[in-house]
Protein backbone atom coordinates (compact mmCIF):
# COMPACT_ATOMS: atom_id res chain seq x y z
CA UNK A 1 0.00 0.00 0.00
CA UNK A 2 2.81 2.38 0.89
CA UNK A 3 4.40 1.64 -2.47
CA UNK A 4 1.19 2.60 -4.28
CA UNK A 5 0.89 5.87 -2.34
CA UNK A 6 4.51 6.72 -3.08
CA UNK A 7 4.01 6.06 -6.76
CA UNK A 8 0.92 8.30 -6.88
CA UNK A 9 2.77 11.08 -5.08
CA UNK A 10 5.66 10.91 -7.54
CA UNK A 11 3.32 10.99 -10.52
CA UNK A 12 1.46 13.97 -9.05
CA UNK A 13 4.73 15.82 -8.51
CA UNK A 14 5.82 15.19 -12.10
CA UNK A 15 2.46 16.43 -13.39
CA UNK A 16 2.72 19.55 -11.27
CA UNK A 17 6.20 20.33 -12.59
CA UNK A 18 5.09 19.80 -16.16
CA UNK A 19 2.14 22.09 -15.63
CA UNK A 20 4.38 24.73 -14.11
CA UNK A 21 6.72 24.72 -17.15
CA UNK A 22 3.82 25.03 -19.57
CA UNK A 23 2.44 28.12 -17.84
CA UNK A 24 5.73 29.82 -17.06
CA UNK A 25 5.08 33.53 -17.77
CA UNK A 26 8.71 33.88 -18.80
CA UNK A 27 8.31 31.45 -21.69
CA UNK A 28 9.44 32.75 -25.09
CA UNK A 29 7.25 30.37 -27.10
CA UNK A 30 5.41 33.35 -28.61
CA UNK A 31 8.62 34.84 -30.01
CA UNK A 32 9.77 33.91 -33.51
CA UNK A 33 12.66 31.47 -32.97
CA UNK A 34 14.36 32.89 -36.06
CA UNK A 35 14.16 36.48 -34.81
CA UNK A 36 17.49 38.17 -34.07
CA UNK A 37 18.27 38.24 -30.37
CA UNK A 38 17.84 41.55 -28.60
CA UNK A 39 21.06 42.77 -27.07
CA UNK A 40 21.57 43.40 -23.39
CA UNK A 41 19.21 42.52 -20.58
CA UNK A 42 15.72 43.86 -19.87
CA UNK A 43 15.95 47.40 -18.59
CA UNK A 44 13.73 47.90 -15.55
CA UNK A 45 15.34 51.33 -15.16
CA UNK A 46 13.50 52.54 -18.29
CA UNK A 47 9.90 53.34 -17.50
CA UNK A 48 7.63 55.56 -19.59
CA UNK A 49 6.24 56.27 -23.06
CA UNK A 50 8.07 56.66 -26.36
CA UNK A 51 6.67 58.69 -29.26
CA UNK A 52 8.23 58.17 -32.69
CA UNK A 53 7.82 60.05 -35.98
CA UNK A 54 9.09 57.92 -38.88
CA UNK A 55 9.11 58.02 -42.67
CA UNK A 56 6.29 56.05 -44.29
CA UNK A 57 8.75 53.61 -45.87
CA UNK A 58 9.83 52.53 -42.38
CA UNK A 59 6.45 51.21 -41.26
CA UNK A 60 7.11 47.48 -41.47
CA UNK A 61 10.56 47.85 -39.91
CA UNK A 62 9.65 50.21 -37.08
CA UNK A 63 6.49 48.30 -36.17
CA UNK A 64 8.72 45.27 -35.63
CA UNK A 65 11.49 47.22 -33.91
CA UNK A 66 8.97 48.76 -31.50
CA UNK A 67 7.70 45.32 -30.50
CA UNK A 68 11.19 44.01 -29.87
CA UNK A 69 12.24 47.14 -27.99
CA UNK A 70 9.27 46.73 -25.65
CA UNK A 71 10.30 43.11 -25.04
CA UNK A 72 13.71 44.35 -23.99
CA UNK A 73 12.22 47.11 -21.83
CA UNK A 74 8.89 45.83 -20.46
CA UNK A 75 8.12 49.07 -18.63
CA UNK A 76 8.37 51.18 -21.80
CA UNK A 77 5.21 51.76 -23.84
CA UNK A 78 5.94 52.66 -27.47
CA UNK A 79 3.00 54.74 -28.69
CA UNK A 80 1.56 54.02 -32.16
CA UNK A 81 4.25 55.32 -34.50
CA UNK A 82 3.33 58.34 -36.67
CA UNK A 83 4.21 57.47 -40.28
CA UNK A 84 4.12 59.95 -43.17
CA UNK A 85 6.33 61.64 -45.72
CA UNK A 86 9.51 62.93 -44.09
CA UNK A 87 8.78 66.48 -45.23
CA UNK A 88 5.32 66.35 -43.64
CA UNK A 89 6.71 65.04 -40.36
CA UNK A 90 9.49 67.63 -40.32
CA UNK A 91 6.94 70.39 -40.83
CA UNK A 92 4.82 69.07 -37.98
CA UNK A 93 7.84 69.03 -35.67
CA UNK A 94 8.83 72.55 -36.68
CA UNK A 95 5.30 73.66 -35.88
CA UNK A 96 5.51 72.23 -32.37
CA UNK A 97 4.34 68.61 -32.60
CA UNK A 98 5.57 66.56 -29.65
CA UNK A 99 7.78 63.54 -30.34
CA UNK A 100 10.81 61.84 -28.85
CA UNK A 101 12.47 60.32 -31.93
CA UNK A 102 12.47 61.32 -35.60
CA UNK A 103 13.57 58.94 -38.36
CA UNK A 104 13.71 60.47 -41.85
CA UNK A 105 14.07 58.87 -45.26
CA UNK A 106 16.61 61.50 -46.27
CA UNK A 107 19.19 63.85 -44.83
CA UNK A 108 17.63 67.05 -46.23
CA UNK A 109 14.49 66.84 -44.11
CA UNK A 110 16.51 65.84 -41.07
CA UNK A 111 18.66 68.94 -41.61
CA UNK A 112 15.54 71.09 -41.21
CA UNK A 113 15.20 69.71 -37.68
CA UNK A 114 18.82 69.95 -36.63
CA UNK A 115 19.28 73.39 -38.23
CA UNK A 116 16.26 74.63 -36.26
CA UNK A 117 17.91 73.51 -33.03
CA UNK A 118 15.34 70.81 -32.28
CA UNK A 119 17.97 68.08 -32.10
CA UNK A 120 21.70 67.46 -32.16
CA UNK A 121 23.51 65.57 -34.90
CA UNK A 122 21.58 62.63 -36.33
CA UNK A 123 22.98 59.16 -37.04
CA UNK A 124 22.54 57.19 -40.26
CA UNK A 125 20.93 53.78 -39.76
CA UNK A 126 19.80 52.50 -43.18
CA UNK A 127 19.79 53.06 -46.95
CA UNK A 128 17.22 52.41 -49.67
CA UNK A 129 16.81 52.58 -53.44
CA UNK A 130 13.89 52.90 -55.85
CA UNK A 131 12.26 50.37 -58.13
CA UNK A 132 9.67 50.72 -60.89
CA UNK A 133 6.44 48.89 -60.06
CA UNK A 134 3.23 48.05 -61.92
CA UNK A 135 0.04 46.24 -60.89
CA UNK A 136 0.59 42.50 -60.71
CA UNK A 137 -0.78 41.91 -64.22
CA UNK A 138 1.14 44.90 -65.69
CA UNK A 139 -1.80 46.16 -67.82
CA UNK A 140 0.30 48.92 -69.36
CA UNK A 141 3.01 46.50 -70.53
CA UNK A 142 5.64 48.63 -68.81
CA UNK A 143 9.20 47.44 -69.42
CA UNK A 144 11.37 50.26 -68.10
CA UNK A 145 11.74 53.87 -67.03
CA UNK A 146 11.35 55.27 -70.56
CA UNK A 147 7.73 54.05 -70.58
CA UNK A 148 6.90 56.61 -67.88
CA UNK A 149 7.03 59.29 -70.59
CA UNK A 150 4.02 57.71 -72.33
CA UNK A 151 0.97 59.97 -71.76
CA UNK A 152 -1.31 56.99 -72.35
CA UNK A 153 -0.13 55.46 -69.07
CA UNK A 154 -1.38 56.52 -65.66
CA UNK A 155 1.85 57.29 -63.78
CA UNK A 156 2.11 58.17 -60.09
CA UNK A 157 5.19 59.46 -58.24
CA UNK A 158 6.03 60.96 -54.87
CA UNK A 159 5.99 64.75 -54.73
CA UNK A 160 9.39 66.41 -55.17
CA UNK A 161 9.61 67.57 -51.53
CA UNK A 162 9.26 63.99 -50.30
CA UNK A 163 12.47 61.90 -50.23
CA UNK A 164 11.09 59.27 -52.61
CA UNK A 165 10.07 62.09 -54.97
CA UNK A 166 13.46 63.78 -54.89
CA UNK A 167 15.09 60.42 -55.58
CA UNK A 168 12.68 59.72 -58.44
CA UNK A 169 13.44 63.12 -60.00
CA UNK A 170 17.18 62.41 -59.82
CA UNK A 171 16.79 58.91 -61.25
CA UNK A 172 14.63 60.08 -64.16
CA UNK A 173 16.85 63.06 -64.88
CA UNK A 174 19.92 60.81 -64.93
CA UNK A 175 18.19 58.64 -67.53
CA UNK A 176 16.92 61.57 -69.59
CA UNK A 177 13.29 60.64 -68.98
CA UNK A 178 10.53 63.23 -68.61
CA UNK A 179 7.70 61.35 -66.98
CA UNK A 180 4.07 62.07 -67.86
CA UNK A 181 2.80 62.12 -64.28
CA UNK A 182 -0.89 61.93 -63.45
CA UNK A 183 -0.57 62.22 -59.68
CA UNK A 184 2.04 63.31 -57.14
CA UNK A 185 1.68 61.84 -53.64
CA UNK A 186 2.90 63.00 -50.25
CA UNK A 187 4.39 59.64 -49.23
CA UNK A 188 5.57 56.43 -50.79
CA UNK A 189 2.74 54.39 -49.25
CA UNK A 190 0.21 56.36 -51.28
CA UNK A 191 2.14 55.64 -54.49
CA UNK A 192 2.32 51.93 -53.68
CA UNK A 193 -1.40 51.80 -52.87
CA UNK A 194 -2.44 53.41 -56.16
CA UNK A 195 -0.32 50.97 -58.16
CA UNK A 196 -1.34 47.92 -56.11
CA UNK A 197 -5.04 48.68 -56.54
CA UNK A 198 -4.70 49.28 -60.29
CA UNK A 199 -5.51 52.95 -60.03
CA UNK A 200 -2.14 53.64 -61.66
CA UNK A 201 -0.23 51.73 -64.35
CA UNK A 202 3.21 52.45 -62.91
CA UNK A 203 5.08 54.23 -60.16
CA UNK A 204 8.42 54.47 -58.40
CA UNK A 205 8.64 53.20 -54.81
CA UNK A 206 11.39 51.93 -52.55
CA UNK A 207 12.46 48.31 -53.01
CA UNK A 208 11.46 47.71 -49.38
CA UNK A 209 7.89 48.84 -50.09
CA UNK A 210 7.59 46.76 -53.23
CA UNK A 211 8.54 43.70 -51.20
CA UNK A 212 5.60 44.14 -48.81
CA UNK A 213 2.87 43.10 -51.27
CA UNK A 214 2.18 40.57 -54.01
CA UNK A 215 -0.15 43.08 -55.69
CA UNK A 216 2.67 44.82 -57.56
CA UNK A 217 5.30 43.61 -60.00
CA UNK A 218 8.82 45.02 -59.91
CA UNK A 219 10.31 46.00 -63.27
CA UNK A 220 14.05 46.14 -63.96
CA UNK A 221 15.10 49.69 -63.10
CA UNK A 222 18.39 50.71 -64.70
CA UNK A 223 20.82 52.70 -62.57
CA UNK A 224 18.50 52.80 -59.55
CA UNK A 225 21.39 51.68 -57.36
CA UNK A 226 23.18 54.95 -58.19
CA UNK A 227 20.48 56.98 -56.40
CA UNK A 228 20.64 56.04 -52.73
CA UNK A 229 18.48 57.43 -49.94
CA UNK A 230 20.24 57.57 -46.58
CA UNK A 231 18.07 57.36 -43.47
CA UNK A 232 19.07 59.36 -40.35
CA UNK A 233 17.55 59.08 -36.86
CA UNK A 234 17.74 61.47 -33.92
CA UNK A 235 16.48 61.98 -30.37
CA UNK A 236 14.66 65.29 -30.20
CA UNK A 237 15.69 67.83 -27.60
CA UNK A 238 12.14 67.99 -26.26
CA UNK A 239 11.92 64.23 -25.67
CA UNK A 240 9.80 63.36 -22.64
CA UNK A 241 12.49 60.91 -21.54
CA UNK A 242 15.84 61.37 -23.28
CA UNK A 243 17.16 58.10 -21.85
CA UNK A 244 14.36 56.09 -23.46
CA UNK A 245 14.80 57.91 -26.77
CA UNK A 246 18.55 57.27 -26.76
CA UNK A 247 17.98 53.62 -25.86
CA UNK A 248 15.64 53.12 -28.82
CA UNK A 249 18.13 54.68 -31.22
CA UNK A 250 20.88 52.47 -29.80
CA UNK A 251 18.63 49.47 -30.40
CA UNK A 252 18.00 50.49 -34.04
CA UNK A 253 21.76 50.79 -34.54
CA UNK A 254 22.52 47.50 -32.76
CA UNK A 255 23.13 44.19 -34.53
CA UNK A 256 19.58 43.08 -33.66
CA UNK A 257 18.03 46.25 -35.04
CA UNK A 258 20.15 46.17 -38.19
CA UNK A 259 19.16 42.53 -38.76
CA UNK A 260 15.47 43.52 -38.81
CA UNK A 261 16.15 46.27 -41.34
CA UNK A 262 18.31 44.01 -43.51
CA UNK A 263 15.66 41.28 -43.54
CA UNK A 264 13.17 43.81 -44.91
CA UNK A 265 15.51 44.89 -47.70
CA UNK A 266 17.18 48.00 -46.30
CA UNK A 267 20.86 48.52 -46.96
CA UNK A 268 23.48 49.22 -44.35
CA UNK A 269 24.07 52.88 -43.41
Amino acid sequence: MRSVITTIAVLAAVALLASGCATNPGSTSDIDPNAPEVTGTPGPDLDGDLTIFAAASLKAAFDELAIRFERQHPSVDVQPVSYDGSSTLATQLLEGAAADVFASADENNMAKITDAGLAADAELFATNTLVLVTPADNPGAVTGLTDLADPALNVVLCAAEVPCGAAADTLLENQGVTASVDSFEQNVTAVLTKVATGEADAGLVYVTDAATTDDVESVATDWADAVVNRYPIVALDGAADAEIADAFIAFVLSDAGQAVLSELGFGAP
